[in-house]
Order: structure tokens, then sequence, then C-alpha cells
């Protein structure tokens, strides 16, 4: 009697635990100006969001954005050496919309992909007319608050890479 109790326990925390690890991952970011020089502040404006739900290797990608002043003509996903680094394209995402939108897409991973996403490299671009090589960005992280438009951030304001041991507790 006490090992049919001892093995259907155990056996339930093994469905528990392998459910556990089957869970999809969210993951999110505000969409920012890329890194601009002086004469491109005209051109690198608008606000947006992003988030992204992980369950095995594939990635769906929803967000929006607003405030772009030129159309915008494509977004995608990149894959940079870290956060605020630019990098190579991954995926194209659809884009809906101009000056305001919406973008969208469901990726598949390989494992060299999902590596540097699960490291915090991977990040979504939107460009646009007047900023063909990048408008908005934003790295795709484990989802956390984000402050308004406008709302200082408390410390530096800046979220530390994935990859260094001990800044993210992977759940």
């Amino acid at each position: 009697m006490h090992r049919a109790i001892f093995f259907s326990a155990a056996l339930l925390c093994g469905f528990a635990a392998s459910a556990a690890v089957a869970a999809d991952q969210v993951f999110a970011s505000r969409l920012t100006p890329v890194a601009y020089d002086g004469a491109m502040r005209a051109n690198v404006q608008g606000d947006g969001q992003v988030s992204a739900t992980l369950s095995g290797n594939k990635l769906t990608v929803t967000g929006s954005f607003t405030g772009l002043p030129s159309p915008a003509t494509g977004a995608g996903l990149y894959s940079g050496p870290g956060i605020g680094v630019p990098g190579m394209p991954l995926q194209n995402l659809t884009l809906t919309g101009q000056t305001e939108g919406s973008v969208s897409g469901t990726v598949t991973l390989n494992a060299k992909q999902l590596a540097a996403f699960r490291q915090g490299h991977v990040y979504m671009q939107l460009n646009s007319q007047k900023a063909p090589d990048g408008n908005l960005w934003g790295w795709l992280l484990p989802d956390h608050p984000f402050p308004g438009a406008d709302v200082p951030e408390k410390g530096h304001g800046f979220l530390p890479q994935l990859d260094v041991p001990g800044n993210w507790v992977q759940k």
C-alpha cells in the first residue's frame, strides 16, 4: 500500500515537473528609438511595445507602435552580440500600419538562434522610410514591468545582459 502511494506521488511529481518545463515563457520589450547621430534625430522617433511567447523552439511575437515620423517599411527579429548592439536579421515579421500600427509573426528558432534568444541577444526592429536601417527597437527579455513614456526609471535604467551569471533567474 505504501509503495503504491509512493509510486503515485512520484509519478504525479514527475508530471508536474515536466509540465513546468514545457510551460510557455513570456518575453517583452518596450520599443524605443535606435541609437542615432544628430543628423537622424528628427527621423528616429516613436514608441511601442512588443511581447513574445516561447513554446519549445516556436516564438510568437505581437506588438504595436506609434509616433513614427515617416511610414514604417518593415519589421523583423534580429540577433546582436548583446543588448544595445545591432546585429544580423533573423526573420521578417508582418507589419500593418504606417506611422502607427502593429507587428506580428511566428518563428521557429534553430538551436543557435534559441541559445541567442535565451541569452537576451534577440531584438525586434522596426524600419521606416526616413530611417531604413532602424527606427525603433527593443530586446526580448523575460516579462517585466515597463514605466510609461517619459516616466523616469530608478537606477541606471538599463537592463543587464542575460548571459552574465546572476543577472536573471529563468522560471
